[in-house]
């Protein structure tokens, strides 16, 4: 565990609410994790589902660094949490997303489910076309990475879907198809996943050492720079 520093300003974990008690616990678990790798005082602020929202968590906090335990840069990270920090008087900063950093987490779940022909990255999906094309690039990364064919699919928001992306790869002569979950904890688009048509799937990325410690290390990086911020960017602007 890092000791941290008497002065060094809260690491407030920004993550999606869901209604699964699994993946609740899941992103708490996760908050419990950093706190020990980083020594940082961490707390969670929801930016959908769950309470206590993220402005309600930065107004009780003050000066804070906000890492967005986002892949993509969809609407939550470009707009949400800007408007929080904004909402709660502009005294904290974002760091930048965590993003295609945990490819390696994924690579390591989709090992656990055995061989495969071709595999399908599955994103939770975003009507924000960089979003979309941040998950086809990662898809890239994976074929590479597991010299087979891989495409991109998506579990809401945009296409192909998943079950689009599972029949595309069967139609040119894939005969295991497997599933890689790009998403961080399990919850209703983790279950769908099962229904995709697919013969394995991975399981999401969960309380995943790579993950915590690229949090820890967003956190880190943001030290000692400027919290206070009248008008924040966008996230990974």
């Amino acid at each position: 565990m890092t000791v941290t520093r008497l002065f060094d300003p809260p690491l407030v974990l920004a993550v999606h609410g869901t209604r699964s008690a699994l993946g609740t616990r899941t992103s708490m678990e996760l908050a419990e994790a950093v706190a020990h790798a980083s020594g940082a005082d961490v707390r969670l602020g929801w930016v959908d589902i769950h309470t206590p929202t993220l402005t309600d968590t930065l107004r009780e906090l003050g000066e804070a660094i906000v890492v967005p335990a986002f892949l993509t840069s969809g609407y939550h990270v470009t707009s949400d949490i800007p408007a929080a920090i904004a909402a709660a008087g502009g005294h904290a900063t974002a760091t930048p997303l965590i993003g295609s950093d945990v490819l390696p987490a994924v690579l390591e779940r989709l090992d656990a489910v055995g061989d495969f022909d071709a595999v399908v990255l599955a994103g939770a999906g975003s009507l924000r076309p960089r979003a979309v094309a941040e998950v086809q690039a990662v898809a890239r990364q994976l074929s590479r990475a597991v010299d087979r064919p891989a495409l991109a699919g998506f579990v809401t928001a945009s296409s192909p879907t998943v079950p689009e992306a599972v029949a595309t790869l069967r139609a040119s002569g894939h005969r295991r198809v497997a599933i890689a979950s790009y998403l961080l904890a399990p919850g209703r688009f983790s279950e769908q996943l099962a229904e995709a048509g697919a013969d394995a799937v991975s399981q999401p990325i969960g309380v995943h050492p790579l993950l915590v410690d690229a949090i820890a290390d967003r956190w880190r990086a943001a030290l000692g720079k400027p919290l206070t911020a009248s008008h924040p960017k966008a996230v990974n602007d």
